[in-house]
């Protein structure tokens, strides 16, 4: 039946309507759809055997919840995704500033309507979308603005004076009444504001300004918190995390490729870049790659954190680097490569927390050490080992490519702003490349074969088998004696 159409509370009764809390709510609407094998947290990867089914087990236990963990690992998106298990429409009495239930209100002025009109009371319908209210704690966050405070003008428009509740103003918390209500980074709240939670949490009433006034709230209670916070800006307090029924705590992605679906899932790109520019899939593994070695890093703070949005971030420059080259050539389509890397340090260095030793080295160099790091750990899957020590008059796998870089006078130069034909002419001339690639990687496809050549060429300069350095707007490949003599000049 479609109770929208329904305008009165008499006609509400008649339809046999049923008011739920909303607690009860999420709970029942929950159980129906994992009965029907619906997914509850739509775009959320990488929680499926973790963080999902605590949070689940907290839903039907109608627990208020703390969610647990660093930056960027999706505390909010779980949060605001709970609206999904709500239900579509709630009646509300017209007017009400509390979201009144016309079955069980709790506000003077739903009350007072309810008496004086009874079944001919006007409701309005609520939908799920707009059952979500969110506020960011900050030190300025004051009792009033969450819970409620006096208001003098009210009192003067409607001649009351203040010992009539009519002239309370209501925080966002009493307006968020059969809603989902979310306080983010929680422990960035005053302790003196979070001990006005007390009462809310457990008795689900608020007291404001001394008025004997209980207002039995019905709401679900969704906290973020950083754990960081402890000890940097603040705590929560102990009585409050006490009444929070259930602390679940969130993680990183644990895998390359569910960090892939993230940073696919939300990079947001734009069509042309999706028509015109190929990404390698070894690409896609580097760039995730990355950010598993910062969150390794001895440069960086491991308390702050590496946030997904990082790989995302890269992932928008890295495509934005192939794009400015594809405009300044006049090529109509072109692909990711690894010098487009270059392009990515920004989005590095605005992501990650240096230690003391990390700002020693600078911002810029620890993002190009973490672009390395990925290069040599993932040569290392996919390639043989560089052997640290060789014997005399034995053969090893790089030695066609070493020898033909120290017979060349020049190495070879591969300009950030080549067209695609000069830059795979380029790398053509090493022909020691190619076979080693057809030996090691046969499967490789026909596109990705100039990515993984340039690959190769990273590998053998971290592992010590060439030498690369920056020249003008590209990157100069040679053997190690060019290099060496280089950098004495």
């Amino acid at each position: 039946m479609n109770y929208t159409d329904i305008t009165t509370f008499g006609a509400l009764k008649n339809a046999n309507y049923t008011s739920r809390h909303i607690k009860e709510e999420l709970r029942q609407n929950l159980m129906e759809k994992i009965r029907r094998g619906e997914t509850v947290f739509e775009g959320v990867h990488g929680y499926e055997d973790t963080v999902i089914p605590e949070l689940e087990r907290a839903i039907l236990s109608k627990h208020n919840i703390n969610l647990l963990g660093l930056r960027g690992q999706a505390k909010t998106r779980l949060a605001r995704l709970m609206i999904n298990l709500l239900d579509e429409y709630i009646p509300v009495v017209a007017g009400s500033e509390i979201n009144d239930d016309p079955f069980d209100p709790i506000s003077r002025y739903a009350i007072e309507q309810l008496q004086a009109h009874g079944d001919d009371t006007p409701i309005t319908w609520l939908h799920r979308s707009e059952r979500f209210a969110e506020k960011l704690a900050t030190p300025d966050v004051t009792v009033a603005d969450l819970v409620g405070d006096v208001d003098p003008i009210k009192a003067a428009n409607l001649k009351l004076n203040y010992a009539d509740d009519r002239v309370i103003h209501f925080g966002m918390i009493p307006r968020a009444n059969r809603c989902i209500f979310v306080i983010n980074e929680l422990p960035d709240l005053q302790a003196r504001i979070q001990v006005a939670l007390f009462n809310i949490l457990q008795e689900g009433d608020i007291q404001i300004r001394g008025f004997k006034l209980r207002l039995p709230l019905d709401i679900q209670f969704i906290f973020t918190a950083n754990p960081e916070d402890y000890t940097n800006r603040g705590s929560i307090v102990t009585p409050l995390k006490d009444r929070i029924g259930s602390q679940i705590l969130t993680h990183y992605p644990t895998s390359v490729a569910i960090a892939k679906r993230i940073t696919e899932q939300e990079a947001g790109l734009e069509s042309a870049q999706k028509e015109q520019i190929y990404v390698p899939e070894l690409a896609r593994d580097l760039l995730e790659q990355i950010s598993f070695e910062a969150r390794e890093s001895d440069f960086i703070d491991a308390k702050s954190g590496v946030s997904t949005r990082m790989g995302i971030t890269a992932f928008q420059n890295l495509l934005s680097a192939a794009e400015l080259r594809l405009l300044r050539t006049g090529d109509q389509s072109t692909a990711v490569r690894l010098s487009d890397f270059m392009g990515i340090i920004p989005a590095i260095t605005g992501k990650v927390e240096l230690v003391y030793e990390g700002e020693q080295e600078g911002a810029a160099t620890v993002a190009i050490q973490l672009i390395e790091s990925a290069v040599k750990t993932l040569f290392n899957t996919l390639f043989p080992k560089v052997e640290k020590l060789e014997r005399e008059n034995q053969r090893y796998p790089y030695d066609e490519i070493v020898r033909w870089f120290s017979e060349s006078d020049e190495g070879i130069h591969l300009s950030d702003e080549s067209t695609d034909a000069e830059y795979q002419a380029q790398l053509d001339e090493v022909k020691p490349l190619r076979q080693l690639l057809t030996q090691y990687q046969p499967d490789t496809k026909p596109e990705d074969i100039y990515f993984l050549s340039e690959f190769l060429l990273w590998g053998l300069t971290l592992n010590n088998k060439l030498s690369k350095y920056r020249s003008g707007k590209g990157s100069q490949f040679e053997d190690n004696f060019h290099g060496y003599l280089r950098d004495k000049i």
